[in-house]
């Protein structure tokens, strides 16, 4: 029989966070915000062009879907926003920084500006496609995992990527740059994107079923979220 979770009636796990869960969750914070400081450099691939992003970033969804498979959607609504508070401070002592007058022998105040500077429409698009595509990704999870009885892990973390990365892949691309550049070049870089970040997922699906186990094994929980709010903004609840 399968290990049923340590939960109250409401779906939420007991009091307390394991150093496991903490290492998470610091993987994960980590992997969205080195994200979005590799982002700048635009690379080609087999005549594929992307951002380097791509090395990094889908990891946040894959530890997006161990927290929630693991802990549940109500602990992953909690570190979503954890990891859009650390990236916004992030992006703002970035550009702290750069407005700050450089002193007079210090010559990279340009190659600065361009590898770590973020134009506020860039800032804007990045957050807004991280709540969507992260939310959209735990709430299908969830969903799926009640549906499946928790069988079949590889079709939740499939099903949820391909849904909540072409909503972030097309957020991102819609706010950041319409209007700059034509529409049907904006549609072959999103599907590129959303491509590369699917399969990216799919080639990681042992790793994930492997952390999967050690972690439910480990911390004796396995969350269905029968009974809880999906609101995202219930992070108190």
């Amino acid at each position: 029989m399968q290990n049923r979770p340590k939960v109250s009636p409401s779906g939420s796990l007991e009091r307390g966070y394991s150093l496991w869960f903490v290492m998470v969750v610091a993987l994960f914070v980590v992997s969205l915000v080195l994200s979005n400081i590799v982002a700048a450099k635009i690379i080609s691939l087999g005549g594929l062009v992307m951002s380097s992003a791509i090395l990094i970033f889908p990891v946040s969804y894959i530890i997006g879907d161990v927290l929630t498979e693991v802990y549940g959607y109500r602990r992953a609504r909690v570190v979503i926003w954890i990891g859009f508070a650390c990236n916004l401070l992030v992006a703002l002592v970035i550009l702290g920084a750069i407005a700050l007058p450089p002193a007079p022998f210090w010559e990279n105040q340009s190659a600065y500006e361009a590898v770590l500077g973020v134009a506020p429409r860039l800032l804007v698009a990045s957050l807004t496609a991280y709540l969507v595509g992260e939310f959209v990704n735990s709430y299908v999870l969830a969903k799926l995992k009640i549906a499946t009885r928790g069988r079949w892990l590889w079709t939740r973390t499939i099903s949820s990527t391909l849904i909540a990365q072409l909503l972030d892949t097309t957020i991102f691309t819609v706010v950041a740059f319409v209007g700059v550049y034509p529409t049907a070049e904006l549609v072959k870089i999103s599907l590129i994107e959303w491509g590369a970040k699917t399969l990216y997922e799919a080639m990681a699906t042992p790793i994930t079923y492997a952390v999967v186990a050690f972690l439910k094994a480990r911390e004796g929980v396995d969350v269905y979220d029968t009974d809880t709010r999906f609101n995202p903004f219930l992070v108190w609840e």
